[in-house]
C-alpha cells in the first residue's frame, strides 16, 4: 500500500480510563487506549504527525496500557477480559505486533500493575493473578480474591530488596491492601497480606511507588474522597522502633504496619503526609523518574506536580496546569470531566507533561527555565463513533461528526520548515458546534457555511466566525470569504444548544456602558484566536472556536438520519429515521431563505439511509433500510422533486451508501449494502430506466462508498468500506479491479460510517468516518492509480 497509499492523518480520542496510557522513553512513543485499539503518537515528533498507527486486536473498550520497563514489550488489557502482550517489530521499533493473548480472566480487566519481569492484573471479578514475564509470553503464577466485594481498580508494584515484593491493591474500598511474597524461580512463595492501610475516605483510584534509596520507599495513593495520601515504607535498620516502648504514648501518626517478607526483611509501614488542594476525585498518580515529585491528575481539570518544602518538609503544589473548575462541574452532580490518566518524562533536559481529558484531546506541557510550564501542541479526536464527514466545497478543509456530540474541524498546516506545497499536518482548527445531542451527518452548503443534522428532529446552520477564518487563512490557506458579513466569534448560553455570534464591541457603545462591558468580554474568543501563533491547543478549541447558529429546519417526526446539499448549494435534502410510509419521506429546504419546500411523494418504507444529488443538479438519489433505491427528478424552475425511477428489489440487504459517478462517465450511479455487494447502474436509452451494469462482491457487509470526482485513464476511482473496518480502492470501467487496501495498522477497527473523496489538490486524499471513534485521512497517488490502469 505504501506505494499507492499513505495514512496522513489519524484522529482519535484517549479512552476515560485512569490507566489507559503509558510512555516509553527509549522509543519517545506515547501508547494510548483508543476505543477498542491502541493508538501510538510520538509526541516529540518535530513534524506533528498525530497518531501515525493503531493496534487491532481487543474487541471493547481498551482499559489499561503498560510498557514493560527495560524490554521490548507492551502489556494492554480490554473490557473483552483479555491481557495481550506486544512486541516492537525488528524492521520498524515504531510499530507493534500482538504475539500473545490470554483467556483466563473472564470479566473486564480494571487494573494492570507492571516490572520488568511480573505483571500484576485485576478483575472486575474481585480477582488478582500475579504473572511470569518471559521473552516472548507471559504465565500465570498466582491467583487470589480481595476482599468479599471489593475490587481492584489500581495496583502497584514494587521490588523491596533481591526477590522480596510488594504489591498494593486499593479498589472499591476505602483500604489499602500490602501484600507481599518471595519469588523462587518461577514460582510465589510466602504470599501474605501483610498489612491494611486506613485512613482514605472513600474508593482508591491510582497508586505509585518511589524509590528514596535502598530499603526506603514512598507509596502515594489517590482517593474519590479527593486527598493524596503517602505512605513510608521502610526495612531492617532504618526502621524506627520507638512505636514498642509501651511507656510512650500511642499516636495515630506513629502507628506502623510491621512484617517479615522472608525469614531475614523485615519492613514497616507508616503514614507520612496528607496532599490536600484538590477539587475532586484524583484519578492519576506518577511520580517522577529523577526527583521527589508526585504528578496529579483530577477530575476538577487540573494537573498538580507535588513537592515537599525544602525547610519545612510540607508537601506543596509547585505547579497548577490545567483549567480552573466550572462550580457544579464536579463527579457528584454526574460530570466526568476532568482529567483521567497523566504521564511525565525528562528529554534533554526538559520535564513534559501529558494528560488526556473528557474530549479525547491530549494536552502536553513542558517546563522552562524559569520554572514554568509551556502548553504545546497535541492530538485530539472523538471520543465515540464518528458518524461523517464532508470536505469543504474549496476542498481546504474537512468536517467531521460523531456521536461524542460534536462537529470537528480539521485542515492541513504548513507548519515552520515545510515548504513544499503538499506537505504539512493535519490539525484540528476548530469545533464549529459542541452539542446536547449526538450528532448524526454533516454537509457544507459553501466554503464558509455548513448544516448538520444529530440525534434530534431538526437540523442546524452554521456560519465561520472571523476569527477562526483568521488562523485557516494564516496557517491553512484558506482564502477569507465573505469577511464583511462575518461575526467575529460565537458563544454558548449555560443552558442552551445554540450557539450564539457575540456582536460587535461597539454595538450600543452610547446606549449602556453595560452592554459595551458584556461585548468586550465576549469577544475574548475572537482577540484569542486572532493572537494564535499556532493551531489552537484543546482548550482553546473548546472555548473560542465554535460557530455560530443562524437558522433551524423543522419538519421531521423522528432524529435525522441523512442530509445532503445540491452542488448548486441551493436546495437541502434530508430524512430521519422511520419504520412505516408516513415519515420515510425526503424533505426538502431552500438554502437561501430557509423555507421548507414541497416534500417528495411517498415512496420508501422504512429509515433512509443515503441521500446523494447528481453533479448536475438535477437528480436525487435515495437508499434505504427497504432495500430499494428511488432517483427524483428536480424541476430546477419550481425547485419540486418527482419520483423518476425506482428499484423495489435492488440488493437483498439494507443498502447502506450510494454515489454518482462523474458526469463525463455517463448517467449512472453506484450502491453498497449488507450483502456484501457494490453494484453499478446505468441509465438505459432503450430501456429509459436505470439498469444494473456490474456488480462485485465483497467478504463482508459495504457500509460506505465514495467515487471520485476525476477519472482516470477512461476509469473512475471507487473507494469502499467494509463493516470490519477495512478499507479498499477500485478502478472500474466496465469491471471492478480492486487497486489496494489500506495497511492494517492504518485502517479502522470497526465498521466504516462513510467515505469521502476530495478532489481539489494535487493528490486525491479520501477521508474516512469510522465507529472505532477515529477520522482518517489518506492520500492516493494520482500517477500510480493512472500508472495502475494501464
Amino acid at each position: 500500500m505504501s506505494e499507492i497509499a499513505q495514512a496522513e492523518a489519524i484522529f482519535i480520542g484517549g479512552n476515560r480510563q485512569t490507566q489507559a496510557s503509558d510512555y516509553n522513553s527509549k522509543h519517545g512513543i506515547l501508547a494510548y487506549g483508543a476505543g477498542k485499539t491502541i493508538a501510538l503518537w510520538k509526541p516529540l515528533d518535530p513534524a506533528h504527525r498525530g497518531v501515525y498507527a493503531t493496534l487491532k486486536g481487543h474487541d471493547a473498550e481498551v482499559t489499561c496500557v503498560r510498557f514493560v520497563p527495560r524490554t521490548t514489550l507492551m502489556i494492554t488489557a480490554s473490557e473483552d477480559s483479555q491481557v495481550r502482550l506486544w512486541a516492537f517489530e525488528e524492521e520498524d521499533n515504531s510499530s507493534m505486533t500482538c504475539i500473545q493473548s490470554t483467556d483466563h480472566h473472564k470479566h473486564t480487566i480494571t487494573s494492570l500493575s507492571v516490572l520488568s519481569d511480573l505483571l500484576a492484573v485485576g478483575c472486575a471479578d474481585g480477582s488478582v493473578s500475579v504473572w511470569q514475564i518471559g521473552e516472548r509470553q507471559i504465565s500465570l503464577v498466582h491467583s487470589f480474591v480481595l476482599k468479599t466485594g471489593v475490587f481492584p481498580l489500581c495496583m502497584a508494584l514494587k521490588n523491596i530488596s533481591d526477590n522480596k515484593t510488594l504489591l498494593a491493591v486499593g479498589g472499591t474500598n476505602s483500604n489499602v491492601f500490602i501484600y507481599s511474597f518471595t519469588r523462587e524461580a518461577t514460582t510465589l512463595e510466602n504470599f501474605q497480606l501483610a498489612a491494611t492501610l486506613e485512613g482514605h475516605e472513600d474508593w482508591i483510584k491510582s497508586m505509585d511507588f518511589y524509590e528514596e534509596g535502598p530499603g526506603n520507599v514512598l507509596l502515594a495513593t489517590g482517593s474519590q474522597d479527593r486527598y493524596i495520601r503517602l505512605w513510608r515504607i521502610r526495612t531492617n535498620d532504618l526502621i524506627d522502633n520507638s512505636d514498642e516502648d509501651n511507656s510512650k504514648l500511642k499516636l495515630l501518626s506513629n502507628k506502623q504496619s510491621k512484617f517479615f517478607i522472608g525469614a531475614d526483611l523485615r519492613v514497616a509501614i507508616n503514614f507520612e503526609a496528607l496532599i490536600i488542594g484538590h477539587d475532586d476525585w484524583v484519578s492519576c498518580l506518577k511520580w517522577h523518574n529523577e526527583k521527589l515529585q508526585l504528578l496529579a491528575s483530577t477530575a476538577d481539570t487540573a494537573v498538580m506536580v507535588w513537592e515537599p518544602d525544602t525547610e519545612s518538609g510540607i508537601w506543596i503544589c509547585a505547579s497548577r496546569l490545567g483549567e480552573l473548575s466550572s462550580k457544579g462541574a464536579s463527579t457528584a452532580t454526574g460530570s466526568s470531566g476532568g482529567f483521567w490518566s497523566c504521564n511525565w518524562f525528562t528529554h534533554e533536559g526538559t520535564d513534559y507533561i501529558l494528560t488526556n481529558g473528557k474530549t479525547g484531546s491530549w494536552r502536553m506541557w513542558n517546563s522552562d527555565n524559569i520554572g514554568g510550564w509551556e502548553q504545546q501542541l497535541a492530538i485530539t479526536g472523538p471520543t465515540k463513533p464518528a458518524t461523517d464527514v464532508a470536505w469543504s466545497p474549496n476542498g481546504l478543509y474537512l468536517l467531521g461528526t460523531s456521536l461524542d456530540q460534536t462537529t470537528r474541524l480539521f485542515a492541513r498546516c504548513k507548519l515552520d520548515g515545510e515548504h513544499d506545497k503538499n506537505s504539512g499536518s493535519w490539525f484540528e482548527f476548530a469545533r464549529p458546534q459542541i452539542h446536547g445531542y449526538d450528532m448524526i451527518c454533516v454537509e457544507p452548503i459553501s466554503n464558509t457555511r455548513f448544516i448538520s443534522g444529530g440525534d434530534e428532529k431538526i437540523m442546524r446552520s452554521f456560519d465561520e466566525p472571523k476569527g477562526v477564518a483568521q488562523i485557516l487563512q494564516k496557517f491553512a490557506g484558506v482564502p477569507f470569504e465573505n469577511e464583511q458579513d462575518m461575526p467575529e466569534s460565537a458563544s454558548l448560553p449555560a443552558l442552551g444548544l445554540s450557539s450564539k455570534a457575540t456582536a460587535d464591541v461597539d454595538e450600543n457603545e452610547d446606549e449602556d456602558p453595560d452592554a459595551r462591558e458584556t461585548n468586550e468580554t465576549k469577544n475574548i474568543s475572537f482577540d484569542i484566536v486572532a493572537s494564535l501563533h499556532s493551531p489552537p491547543v484543546e482548550d482553546q478549541l473548546q472555548r473560542h472556536t465554535l460557530w455560530p447558529e443562524i437558522e433551524k429546519l423543522y419538519g421531521h417526526g423522528y432524529e435525522i438520519s441523512c442530509l445532503d446539499v445540491s452542488p448548486d448549494a441551493k436546495i437541502i435534502a434530508s430524512a430521519c429515521r422511520s419504520n412505516n410510509l408516513q415519515h420515510a419521506v425526503i424533505r426538502f429546504f431552500d438554502s437561501i431563505n430557509w423555507l421548507h419546500l414541497e416534500p417528495a411523494p411517498q415512496f420508501h418504507n422504512l429509515t433512509i439511509t443515503r441521500l446523494r444529488f447528481s453533479r448536475d443538479n438535477i437528480q436525487l438519489l435515495s437508499v434505504s433500510r427497504d432495500r430499494q433505491w428511488a432517483v427524483w427528478k428536480r424541476d430546477l424552475e419550481t425547485n419540486q422533486f418527482t419520483l423518476a425511477y425506482k428499484n423495489e428489489k435492488a440488493h437483498t440487504r439494507i443498502i447502506w451508501d450510494c454515489e454518482w459517478t462523474p458526469l463525463s462517465f455517463g448517467r449512472a450511479f453506484l450502491t453498497a449494502s449488507r450483502d456484501k455487494s457494490i453494484k453499478l447502474w446505468r441509465f438505459s436509452e432503450e430501456k429509459q430506466d436505470y439498469v444494473q451494469e456490474a456488480s462485485t462482491k465483497l467478504s463482508v457487509s459495504v457500509t460506505a462508498i465514495s467515487v471520485h470526482e476525476e477519472i482516470f485513464d477512461k476509469k473512475i476511482l471507487i473507494a469502499a468500506g467494509l463493516e470490519n473496518g477495512s478499507v479498499q480502492v477500485y478502478t472500474y470501467d466496465n469491471e471492478f479491479h480492486k487497486l489496494l487496501e489500506i495497511d492494517d495498522k492504518h485502517a479502522p477497527a470497526d465498521r466504516i460510517s462513510r467515505l469521502r473523496w476530495n478532489s481539489s489538490g494535487s493528490e486525491p486524499f479520501l477521508a474516512a468516518a469510522s465507529v472505532d471513534t477515529s477520522f482518517r485521512i489518506y492520500s492516493i497517488k494520482s500517477e500510480s492509480i493512472k500508472n495502475s490502469s494501464r
